[in-house]
């Protein structure tokens, strides 16, 4: 079985215009951008991952962007930076705490959008689908790695 590329690509923009959707009442109450949103929530969701450098690797934002989001996200005190201590050159980010209930808002938004995908499965496959996921991004990431080489 060969997996079809255009229905790949179908079904990230029908989800990304049906997430758009359920975020666009937030960005018009907030004056964020989504850009400013995935910002967000990549730091909520990823508290490990902390910087920059890091959004733009994992989440796929150019480093520019990402510089953009950031600056506007501190200038509106939803962000703070904070230098590492061992290395000046290492920036880290953390919401504030005037920045926290958005970003929770954001985050209860992105598991509406991720339940109503998955409405239609039941629990064991929604599981399945979950594995599978994983097995895919991971070969692909080592695709990746290998074509950078």
């Amino acid at each position: 079985m060969s997996v079809n590329y255009t229905r790949l690509l179908q079904f990230y923009q029908q989800f990304e215009k049906f997430c758009a959707c359920q975020f666009a009442p937030l960005l018009e109450r907030t004056g964020l951008t989504m850009r400013e949103v995935h910002v967000l929530l990549f730091l909520a969701n990823n508290p490990t991952f902390d910087t920059a450098r890091d959004i733009s690797l994992y989440r796929g934002i150019s480093k520019s962007q990402v510089s953009q989001a950031v600056e506007l996200l501190c200038a509106e005190g939803l962000l703070r930076r904070t230098p590492d201590t061992a290395d000046r050159r290492v920036v880290h980010l953390s919401i504030t705490e005037e920045g926290a209930p958005a970003a929770k808002e954001c985050q209860s938004l992105q598991q509406y959008c991720s339940a109503r995908l998955l409405e239609g499965l039941s629990p064991a496959q929604a599981q399945q689908l979950q594995t599978l996921l994983e097995i895919v991004l991971d070969h692909g990431a080592h695709l990746a790695e290998e074509a950078s080489q």
